[in-house]
């Protein structure tokens, strides 16, 4: 018996600080490279405020998915807790599609951040095909790391995000020392309103928390570390975007902030260390970026690997290559013509939406199992209000930009529903609970130790 147990506690990848660690990598590097600049726009100075309070409900969200997490143990995560809400039906398992496209979108848009920066160091750095070259590049690197197994995405994460974690302090405390405090009076702010408007945003900074629940099969002691994890991984990411906020707003005028916004921070740090500070900023956005595909790529794949087994995206996504299945080769196919052929501001901003509403559902569907996770209501519910409160902002901002932005949302909707139905007529599977209850797991070992009890 003992020889049996020994080798499964080996197998175990992902500590605290290894939960952590590929939460932050997934969370820091869209928010602060690519998403500061344009939250910037919408709520200039004040979006320090915006970040603050994307922060609470990134805090309630995750103590709604860490009680899920447990109480549901999947690599699935949002996709498991979405069946066991809602139940095995097309609803949950449309939810479920439209998740796993966003999750894609959102690797695209890093990888394409990624191919900016590294573009920089050449001089015809506005050049989309060098661009697209270190966008596939860095894809396909992470997609081999996801091939070896998840104890190598541990080991990647804890070494890279200590890197830029070190460089982001670092320079982002050089460039506080250099702020102007009239950069940051609200004398020209904007009104308060669009510090809920740029929420959207801010908060999809925020979304690579659930990725933690995502590494819960292979979480040591998940009772204890899950909650630990998301509310120190969340703090920590916090405390990192308030300050940069602050260093990139003390340091730059609006103005300059809407011609750089996709080097907000580099530009920040040219008062104090000059064109060299500029430099290793974006280093450490090369890293901060590939990081963050890293963390979302394992979450992505293990998403489709569920779904597949579940019965909501095609058995190809089932077949095994070394350590890992051949959802990821799927995933990063899918990704390649998004990073090629569109231009992914206006896709990543709806996929921020989806994702702000598809956790909204997640959180409701959460009420009404909380009984089984014991979670606490009022938070449960702050985590619904903020969700959907959140997503209404951003559409009611986003449509003064794009008229039919509502449409865009509904016609992802109709996609992911269609490709759900057309895809159980013609698989006749349907989606299935990974996870049955405690009740009747205990039930069932009880039986198994009475029958071998019986043989003894």
């Amino acid at each position: 018996m003992n020889t049996k147990t020994e080798p499964t506690l080996e197998k175990k990848a992902f500590g605290l600080w290894s939960a952590v660690f590929l939460g932050i990598g997934s969370m820091v590097g869209a928010g602060i490279f690519i998403v500061i600049g344009e939250a910037g726009v919408i709520a200039g100075n004040l979006v320090t405020f915006s970040f603050a309070i994307a922060a609470i409900i990134a805090l309630f969200c995750g103590y709604s998915l860490s009680k899920l997490a447990v109480r549901y143990p999947s690599r699935g995560g949002i996709v498991e807790y979405l069946t066991h809400g809602y139940g095995e039906g097309v609803f949950s398992g449309a939810l479920g599609v439209l998740f796993y496209f966003a999750q894609l979108v959102a690797i695209a848009a890093v990888c394409k951040s990624f191919g900016t920066y590294a573009a920089t160091y050449f001089p015809t750095h506005d050049n989309d095909l060098l661009l697209n070259v270190f966008a596939l590049s860095v894809l396909s690197f992470f997609v081999i790391i996801n091939f070896i197994g998840a104890s190598i995405v541990a080991k990647a994460e804890n070494l890279i995000v200590i890197i830029k974690l070190l460089a982001l302090v670092i320079f982002t405390g050089i460039a506080l020392f250099y702020i102007q405090p009239s950069r940051l009076t609200l004398d020209n702010a904007p009104t308060s309103l669009h510090v809920f408007y740029a929420l959207g945003l801010t908060f999809f900074a925020f979304q690579g928390f659930s990725v933690i629940t995502n590494s819960v099969e292979d979480m040591k002691n998940p009772e204890n570390t899950m909650l630990k994890a998301m509310t120190i991984a969340i703090a920590l990411v916090t405390v990192l975007y308030i300050a940069v906020s602050l260093a990139v707003f003390g340091n730059l005028s609006l103005a300059t902030i809407l011609d750089d916004k996709d080097y907000a921070l580099a530009e920040a740090v040219r008062p104090a260390m000059g064109e060299w500070g500029f430099k290793l900023i974006a280093i450490t956005a090369l890293l901060a970026t590939a990081s963050a595909i890293n963390a979302t790529l394992y979450a992505a794949t293990q998403i489709g690997y569920t779904l597949a087994k579940e019965g909501n995206l095609p058995e190809a996504y089932e077949y095994h290559i070394f350590n890992n299945t051949e959802g990821l080769l799927i995933s990063a196919l899918l990704i390649v013509p998004m990073i090629l052929l569109f231009d992914l501001s206006q896709i990543a901003s709806i996929a921020s939406i989806s994702v702000l509403l598809i956790q909204g559902f997640t959180h409701t569907g959460h009420l009404f199992k909380i009984k089984e996770t014991a979670a606490n209501l009022p938070c449960v519910m702050a985590a619904v209000v903020g969700c959907f409160g959140a997503a209404l902002f951003a559409i009611s901002y986003s449509s003064q930009t794009m008229p039919h932005i509502i449409y865009y949302i509904l016609s992802i909707f109709f996609i992911a529903f269609m490709f759900e139905v057309v895809n159980r007529l013609f698989t006749h599977r349907v989606i299935q609970k990974q996870i049955i209850s405690r009740h009747h797991n205990t039930l069932k070992t009880l039986k198994a130790i009475n029958s071998n009890n019986l043989k003894l």
